[in-house]
């Protein structure tokens, strides 16, 4: 049972059992249904009491039923809203712990409220593209005051229950709790004092009005739009939260339905749901069973103490856990020390660390010049320079140095785990953890498996994942990856651009319009054009037949790196990221297109953006072929996560899906046409093909 009726003396209590937080579904709607025609049939029940076991009151909807029919399936949760207001005898909520979105609506809908402190109270719909649609927008601002009321929903923040008391006039909650020990004894003390009080009070009756009228709205509104003007749901909270002020409660229910409705259907509340669903799925990997035993991870060694070493080493400190790093010289450690100190230094010049976390986390961090230092480490993760024979020497040195047990992770972005695998006894220990820069910033971690990785390292270094907060996606092994396998071929087409007629700052204003974060010229120069200089060489020997535009070397001949040179694509200016046109590049890109006999043509932007985008649809439908990825939604989360991707719009897979596979297939046969274009690669994968002719898509 999921929702299980007790009777306490003259008190029924109704308790929420639907772990891990306690979700309202079918079975759990139901049982609460049911337990308060019991409790209003018992002859010695005065008053019910609503509470949940464990770590929470409610958190909501629960997710086994996300975007299914059963969510609306009777009775749903305004049914049962509605049974608990005209309850013949009163119904208390015993809150704690979470009360978030349907759990807070429920709340709502009971006669009275008691909250224990520390209780983390939000209504989270707006960072699904929804809004609250069980009279969250109608009942809250009638409890809380309309501001408040507002700025919780527009925000989907969750805020604790005892600064929500502490607001003048607020009706939320009726009484607070001493602690969340003695909340069902104190809720069920105060059923009983106003078992008799007659009428019951209802949160559906009180006013609801703000000073300011409509003016108020419409600031509301415009403040809004200017934070969030690629997604419609918080507009819509403003429009819903201004019903309630406007008539007739049930009038406000009806808007707020109809907004609900249509949201549901908006495609980014859909990519922000498959964003929510996708997440979670990343998290576990098929056939590694959850109740795996875990390594212990208590101390962890990082190899370099660059960009990557000093960025990976912030995460681990952040999380608690001991760091020792390691560099071949002392100058070297002292500036990765510092780089370090000064990023703490600066959150807590902003007031976002303080100075006792900031102490804390310094003392947590400890140095060496010497490999033997590193045995007692549980796990070694390596950050140095991106040469196979580099890395060969330094897990020849890990393999004598590291104690049995503990794993080994390289961060390499584009080598063969494997084969770095084979340079230990131990490749059952050895696994990539491929921070993306900067490492201490970035939500991205690929998590590389080899051939011979053990399921428990597997397991353990997900966990930690999840520990440093990073979103992990497991990987195979090739060339790249997930991440940098795709961006390869995204690169290659906004070369062929250059050479067809764009400028680099066309192509990237062009993607940068459509969400991305920058586009691919900009990304280039961010990250250093040296490095896919050193790729496109290291391709002339492995992949002649791959074809790539050679502005890209002409560039990197002209040492134009990108910002840490102060010009790539564009010129920079010291200390700050505006990127300029630079008009020598310009000149550059049309000599070489005059060398190869090119005559230029206008390119359109949606030419633009479905060349880039389709390009990583396409390779990312041949590393599900290959299974280098599980499920197309892991690509997404690579995507959203790591390169800039717009949320709104779910990852390129989810796109495609949206735009449908048959139209991709379509303007891949067009783009095959063209003859500067790469027409072998525009051959759609044979698992795009088959979902296209068949109407499927990659999520279904």
């Amino acid at each position: 049972m999921t929702a299980q009726y007790q009777l306490h003396g003259d008190i029924a209590v109704i308790t929420l059992n639907n772990p891990p937080v306690n979700g309202l579904g079918l079975a759990t709607r139901q049982g609460i249904a049911d337990g308060l025609a019991q409790a209003n049939a018992e002859p010695a029940a005065r008053a019910i009491v609503i509470t949940g076991a464990g770590k929470a009151f409610s958190g909501g909807a629960d997710i086994k039923e996300f975007g299914s029919p059963k969510a609306m399936q009777e009775p749903n949760l305004l049914s049962v809203i509605a049974a608990i207001e005209k309850s013949s005898k009163p119904v208390v909520a015993a809150i704690h712990s979470v009360v978030m979105g349907g759990g807070l609506e429920l709340a709502l809908g009971c006669h009275y409220r008691v909250a224990a402190p520390g209780t983390s109270v939000a209504l989270p719909e707006v960072k699904l593209g929804l809004l609250p649609g069980a009279g969250g927008t109608q009942r809250l601002p009638r409890a809380l005051g309309v501001e408040p009321a507002l700025n919780m929903i527009v925000s989907g923040e969750p805020i604790k229950s005892e600064m929500l008391a502490m607001l003048p006039g607020q009706k939320l909650f009726d009484k607070m709790a001493a602690s969340a020990e003695t909340l069902l004894d104190e809720a069920m003390n105060y059923a009983r004092s106003v078992a008799d009080v007659r009428p019951m009070p209802l949160v559906r009756d009180l006013p609801c009005r703000h000073p300011q009228g409509d003016a108020y709205f419409q600031f509301a509104r415009n403040m809004v739009k200017g934070m969030s003007k690629n997604f419609p749901a918080p507009g819509k909270c403003v429009d819903a939260v201004q019903a309630a002020t406007k008539g007739k409660f049930e009038a406000g229910m009806t808007t707020e339905r109809e907004l609900f409705i249509n949201l549901m259907w908006t495609p980014e509340s859909k990519a922000l749901r498959h964003i929510f669903m996708a997440e979670r799925a990343a998290s576990k990997i098929p056939d590694v069973p959850a109740d795996t035993p875990l390594r212990a991870i208590n101390s962890v060694a990082v190899i370099g103490a660059g960009t990557m070493g000093g960025g990976i080493s912030m995460n681990f400190l952040n999380a608690g856990i001991p760091v020792v790093m390691l560099e071949m010289k002392q100058d070297a450690l002292d500036r990765g020390v510092a780089t370090i100190r000064k990023n703490y230094e600066s959150q807590v010049k902003k007031g976002k660390l303080k100075q006792d976390k900031y102490d804390q986390r310094m003392s947590l961090l400890s140095t060496t010049l010497s490999y033997d230092a590193l045995t007692n480490a549980d796990m070694v993760i390596e950050a140095v320079f991106e040469e196979i024979g580099v890395k060969e020497a330094v897990f020849k040195e890990l393999d004598r140095v590291m104690k049995p047990g503990a794993i080994l992770a390289s961060n390499t972005s584009t080598l063969n785990v494997d084969a770095i695998a084979d340079f230990t006894k131990r490749p059952q220990d050895v696994v990539g953890l491929h921070f993306f820069s900067p490492a201490n910033v970035m939500r991205l971690l690929e998590v590389v498996r080899g051939a011979k990785t053990a399921k428990d390292v597997m397991a353990t270094v997900m966990v930690i994942a999840k520990k440093i907060k990073k979103t992990a996606v497991v990987s195979g092994v090739c060339d790249g990856f997930i991440g940098n396998r795709m961006i390869e071929q995204y690169g290659r087409q906004g070369g062929f651009l250059l050479d067809e007629g764009c400028t680099p700052a066309q192509v990237d204003k062009a993607i940068e319009k459509f969400g991305f974060a920058m586009g691919p010229f900009r990304m280039g120069d961010l990250a250093g054009n040296d490095i896919g200089w050193a790729i496109r060489k290291r391709r002339s020997v492995e992949r002649a037949d791959m074809k790539y535009s050679k502005t890209a070397d002409l560039l990197c001949e002209k040492g134009r790196f990108g910002q840490k040179t102060g010009a790539g694509w564009y010129d920079y200016v010291a200390g700050k990221r505006d990127a300029i046109p630079n008009a020598e590049v310009v000149q550059m890109i049309q000599d070489y297109r005059k060398a190869q006999g090119i005559t230029p043509r206008k390119i359109s932007d949606e030419e633009i953006v479905q060349r880039l985008v389709y390009s990583l649809v396409n390779e990312a439908a041949r590393i599900l072929e290959d299974g280098i990825a599980s499920r197309a939604s892991d690509i997404d989360m690579v995507y959203l996560m790591g390169y800039g991707f717009p949320i709104y719009r779910g990852g390129p897979m989810n796109y495609a899906d949206q735009v449908g596979l048959f139209n991709v297939v379509q303007a891949m046969k067009r783009f095959a046409q063209n003859p500067l274009d790469d027409a072998k690669f525009w051959e759609p994968a044979p698992l795009l093909a088959r979902l296209a002719a068949e109407g499927k898509t990659f999520n279904s």
